[in-house]
């Protein structure tokens, strides 16, 4: 990939699109397009169309969707499936059409069976039935992924896709309302820390157990297989390792130096009860994560709430 490459980053404003700008940038590339939402609606076909057709990108890294955790894709199906189809088909539709070279499509490990055997290979997609609380979003990820799939059968385009785990980083959200889990206990743990409380509510019984990966690890996987990979099968992005919910918790706790309890609402959804994924595919195109959690939690704390972690 030419140093001088097109290269639209869609979504680079989100946690994962600024972890690809910044990686690509570190590498030497400078000629990136990018788009606020407000500058370009991708849900709008005639406005994509436009700005393929002006722009002329050569490479699209297609990290533009509509995220949020369990209680935002429980309230919002409807906006989660269609708000994501029309994004992913509109971009990969005018990449085909304007001859882009490659694209990179992220798509998200809740695509998987609710019951998939462990760890999650890329060959059990469609092999049973969803999680329901964010069944809207991963219906809407799979159909991204088999588009990419359709183009290269049917017109041989060069569109792959990655599918990550559980990510958290630098520009991740934290609104309890809609944030997945651990920013949503960075902010619990610190705010009960502020405020002296004597308890802090986790949602479920801590019992499911979750794998977490940096964003900035995630972008280095992406630029790894943009580079290294061309194949059709999906890669999962990953670590390889998991945790239960309550050693997050006790972990996130420990970071942000709270001495109070940890009460677990088991009138709340647990959600799949283990997702960890297979990532041997990725390991065999000769990449591997970098960024150990803990390590990361703390980075992202002190960031986020400019505030030095300390033990409790």
């Amino acid at each position: 990939m030419d140093l001088n490459a097109k290269i639209y980053v869609a979504g680079h404003r989100g946690m994962v699109g600024s972890a690809l700008v910044r990686r690509l940038r570190r590498a030497g590339y400078q000629n990136l397009v990018t788009r606020t939402t407000q500058e370009l609606d991708l849900r709008n076909q005639a406005a994509v169309a436009e700005f393929f057709a002006t722009e002329k990108p050569e490479y699209v890294l297609l990290a533009a969707a509509k995220v949020g955790g369990i209680h935002a894709n429980n309230t919002y199906p409807a906006d989660f499936l269609l708000d994501n189809l029309q994004i992913q088909n509109n971009v990969i539709q005018q990449s085909y059409l304007n001859g882009v070279t490659k694209l990179l499509f992220l798509g998200s490990s809740c695509i998987y069976p609710k019951m998939a055997p462990q760890p999650i290979k890329e060959e059990y997609l469609l092999t049973g039935a969803l999680e329901p609380t964010n069944e809207a979003y991963a219906l809407a990820k799979i159909a991204g992924l088999k588009l990419c799939e359709a183009y290269r059968r049917q017109h041989g385009a060069n569109f792959i896709s990655a599918m990550p785990t559980n990510l958290y980083g630098p520009g991740d959200n934290y609104n309890l309302q809609n944030s997945h889990v651990l920013p949503a206990l960075l902010r619990k743990f610190h705010e009960a820390k502020l405020a002296n409380a004597p308890s802090v509510e986790v949602w479920g019984s801590g019992t499911p157990r979750r794998e977490f990966l940096h964003v900035d690890d995630l972008a280095d996987a992406c630029f790894h297989l943009l580079l290294a990979y061309n194949g059709a099968e999906p890669v999962n992005v990953g670590t390889g390792k998991d945790i239960t919910i309550r050693e997050l918790a006790e972990l996130v706790k420990d970071v942000v130096g709270y001495t109070g309890d940890i009460q677990f609402n088991t009138s709340q959804p647990d959600g799949t009860p283990r997702k960890l994924l297979d990532v041997s595919k990725l390991a065999e195109a000769g990449w591997q994560y970098s960024i150990e959690l803990r390590d990361g939690v703390e980075a992202v704390y002190k960031e986020a709430f400019s505030e030095t972690p300390q033990s409790a």
